[in-house]
């Protein structure tokens, strides 16, 4: 389903099928309002997510100024250096809007560690940021988000959460 453009939205570009999946997962939450998120194709790398977002996504951003871009990424064990890299090529103006999200390693660890299916692990997650809990944002291959999530949920909690 595509979104309103000229109403709050959220654009989400996984990094690959792993991500895709979480967001599926977040996507089928009740209180998540599905016609304020799109979840859009697998990019096919962390590098490649970046150059998505850039190539062919600045323009939308520009354009539309209530749209918000999360970057779904696995950040390989270098969350620091990968985050910063990100955060350094988006343009200042669109800074506000744009979020960087991920595993610390890969999706596949957090599934073995969790016990869950990837969308399994995206309701749960969907249902903390709606609960306002951390209780799986604070496994140690997420906990690194905390900051990033906490910036994404205070813009877009307003219009993609209904409450129940």
């Amino acid at each position: 389903m595509s979104v309103n453009r000229n109403k709050p939205h959220l654009l989400v570009l996984p990094e690959d099928d792993a991500n895709r999946q979480i967001a599926n997962g977040f996507v089928l939450n009740q209180r998540i309002n599905n016609r304020a998120l799109q979840i859009l194709n697998v990019a096919g790398g962390w590098g490649k997510v970046l150059d998505k977002f850039l190539g062919d996504h600045l323009t939308g951003m520009h354009n539309y100024p209530h749209r918000h871009m999360l970057l779904l990424l696995d950040f390989d064990d270098d969350e620091v250096n990968r985050r910063q890299l990100v955060i350094s090529k988006i343009p200042v103006q669109l800074l506000q809007r744009v979020f960087a999200l991920g595993v610390k390693s890969e999706p596949e660890r957090l599934k073995t560690d969790s016990g869950k299916s990837y969308e399994q692990i995206g309701a749960v997650l969907a249902e903390e940021c709606a609960a306002e809990s951390t209780v799986l944002w604070s496994h140690h291959l997420l906990m690194h988000n905390q900051a990033e999530l906490a910036r994404l949920t205070a813009n877009v909690k307003p219009f993609l959460f209904q409450s129940m």
